[in-house]
């Protein structure tokens, strides 16, 4: 019998009450490895009303506590982390390399809250007017929910729940229905550091559930990871509902690489970049744009990423495992198909991908098509698989145009050795995250990951700076006391009397 995923409500693993439940499949088998409940509607409830309680109390908790329980936090997850990278292949089909990454990020993250105190200070300004004093103070919010993805399910939740409780809110996570072991051990832990009943909640299911986070007005804030279109509909419905709301969408992630860049360092970045993680990353490179005689080079990168070869998670040689379902695969294909009907063409073809042992994987090889324009559906899409697109273009000049004619901008990156070609583009590119002979310019949790156009809607992004603001409210305070008021102490009894 399959492993059944607790809920976590008020302190406790509890089993859900419902009959509706969802198989946790293996990708690289389809073995059902566990099933995840659709929590029921009084289970969210009692969920809500222990988070409201313990917020009564958490957010009185001094700030110095609350940053220790991260402190113990982050120890226990290095203290497992091999543990919980075991657990995360087995339900993504990740490599053990890339699945103890996914972890690694995750407790960055938790280092940076427990730097809370200092990312919590408020402001202060004497003599605003005469004996007039303005002083701020940062408070949370309340109740915060978060809905994460399959495909980092120990990164997001842990760009999530650490801040925001380190901010003194309580929290409710939902994580992705495919892979909730990762995010159960993530909570289990949790407790372990001694953090007090109520301040973390799980619940699991689908739209439904989340339909519950976005309508429930004990809840203030939103934070989501996810596609395009669900998180235009999260936005939407969360702010309509008077919600504050970050939600990180989709991307098409463009590599320009000018002629003057090193090549040997141009093909390994590419390769490893655009069909890591099978491709299922929102800051993968899926678009290189080739500047002028750069094109050359398209033939060399083509023959280096069929050599790359995936795998199942302990196969130390597999450069990434499966996609996470069938369905995922069956898109990716028809993607690659649609690219072929469209007039690219297809250097290196993913399709019926086997690997030896593992008959029923969601296998997709590595792909690689050049000569593809802009109006193709396999450039405007989001392909989510390791698919690489190769462009040619004129000058940077073009290549900017291109960029930023496009509707995402989540990263993109420029391999030049130029200076003056590395500024000029990191100033004109309107997109949010920008490497500079750096493939993937995820930044570190005291930066903040700020996505743009497309890729992001709301105000505030992800850990760093942003995200404290994002999770706390500011309130300030403007004092005048009168001198006639000072209290005059004399007497050998210390008798205090008023003016």
């Amino acid at each position: 019998m399959s492993k059944k995923v607790p809920l976590f409500i008020d302190g406790e693993f509890i089993q859900s009450t419902t009959d509706q439940w969802i198989d946790v499949t293996n990708p690289a088998t389809q073995e059902v490895i566990a099933q995840a409940p659709v929590a029921t509607l009084d289970e969210m409830q009692r969920a809500v009303a222990s988070a409201k309680k313990a917020f009564l109390t958490w957010k009185e908790v001094p700030v110095s506590e609350r940053a220790r329980v991260m402190m113990r936090y982050q120890a226990l997850l290095k203290e497992h982390h091999d543990e919980i990278a075991t657990i995360l292949a087995s339900e993504t089909g990740k490599t053990f390399d890339d699945a103890k990454g996914d972890v690694w990020r995750g407790i960055e993250v938790v280092e940076h809250a427990a730097n809370i105190p200092s990312l919590l200070m408020g402001e202060t300004v004497e003599n605003v007017a005469r004996g007039i004093d303005s002083y701020s103070y940062t408070q949370p919010l309340g109740v915060c929910a978060g809905i994460t993805p399959f495909n980092f399910p120990a990164m997001i939740p842990l760009w999530m729940f650490p801040l925001a409780i380190a901010c003194g809110n309580t929290f409710i996570l939902k994580p992705s229905e495919q892979d909730p072991l990762t995010p159960t051990k993530l909570v289990e832990l949790f407790e372990q550091a001694g953090a007090p009943k109520g301040v973390l909640q799980v619940i699991h299911g689908g739209k439904e559930q989340v339909d519950f986070l976005l309508d429930e007005p004990a809840i203030k804030a939103i934070s989501f990871v996810g596609s395009v279109p669900v998180g235009q509909y999260i936005y939407r419905r969360g702010t309509e509902n008077m919600k504050r709301v970050q939600a990180f969408a989709g991307a098409k992630n463009h590599c320009v690489i000018m002629p003057d860049a090193n090549k040997s360092q141009v093909i390994s970045n590419l390769v490893g970049a655009s069909v890591g993680a099978a491709g299922q990353r929102c800051m993968a490179i899926s678009v290189a744009l080739f500047v002028g005689s750069a094109r050359e080079w398209i033939p060399e990168v083509a023959a280096e990423l069929a050599k790359v070869k995936p795998g199942a998670w302990n196969d130390t040689n597999a450069a990434y495992g499966p996609l996470i379902s069938p369905q995922a695969k069956q898109r990716v294909e028809n993607f690659i198909s649609q690219g072929v009907t469209e007039g690219a063409e297809l250097l290196v073809d993913g399709r019926n991908c086997e690997v030896e042992g593992y008959p029923n994987g969601n296998w997709v090889g590595p792909t690689m098509f050049s000569g593809v324009t802009t109006d193709m559906e396999i450039y405007k899409n989001e392909i989510f698989g390791p698919v690489l697109c190769a462009m040619e273009v004129d000058s940077l000049d073009h290549a900017l145009a291109v960029v930023n004619a496009n509707p995402y901008g989540n990263g993109t990156s420029i391999f030049t050795a130029s200076g003056a070609a590395a500024r000029k583009y990191q100033h004109e590119v309107e997109v949010g995250q920008v490497g500079i002979n750096i493939p993937i310019p995820v930044p570190l949790p005291f930066f903040s990951f700020t996505g743009w156009k497309g890729s992001f809607f709301g105000d505030l992004h992800a850990y760093g700076k942003q995200a404290v603001r994002f999770y706390s409210e500011t309130k300030t305070i403007t004092a005048r006391w009168y001198e006639s008021d000072i209290a005059d102490v004399s007497g050998p009894n210390m008798t205090i009397h008023l003016k």
